[in-house]
């Protein structure tokens, strides 16, 4: 079996970024590694099993990938129960976002730590095949 286990972020300030991601993400810390350049913190979420893990970095480094001339795309995203309180959240909390945009039943909007690398954040479209429940699905039948 294989499934995602950790994503990596760089940042260049190790500690301020810890601080950033434990306050505005809720992540709690797992144990640091390493020291200088590379060293980094791992993290977990309170729900759900993919980790995080911050690397630290001399220089901020892209984290996105261009679709087109000017549209970028952030490598992964995150799923929010309440994507309107979550925005209004991060916006009282001074945290950079973008407006809130609908497509295809979707609703999305990005926002970006400390090094601005950004990030992606979606709602679940309850008809769409790519709808937790409906992948749920997918994985018993492979059983």
């Amino acid at each position: 079996m294989i499934r995602i286990g950790s994503v990596f972020i760089p940042v260049t300030n190790l500690e301020k970024a810890t601080s950033w991601y434990e306050e505005h993400l809720g992540v709690k810390k797992i144990e640091e590694w390493g020291e200088g350049v590379g060293k980094g913190a791992g993290f977990y979420f309170p729900h759900g099993p993919t980790q995080l893990g911050l690397v630290q970095v001399e220089t901020s480094q892209p984290s996105e990938f261009r679709v087109r001339n000017e549209q970028k795309n952030s490598y992964f995203n995150f799923l929010v129960d309440d994507i309107y309180a979550f925005y209004h959240e991060l916006k009282c909390e001074g945290v950079k976002t973008s407006d809130i945009e609908k497509f295809g039943g979707m609703t999305s909007f990005d926002f970006y730590d400390l090094d601005g690398n950004p990030f992606s954040v979606v709602n679940e479209v309850k008809d769409s095949p790519f709808h937790s429940d409906e992948i749920k699905k997918r994985q018993e039948k492979e059983r």
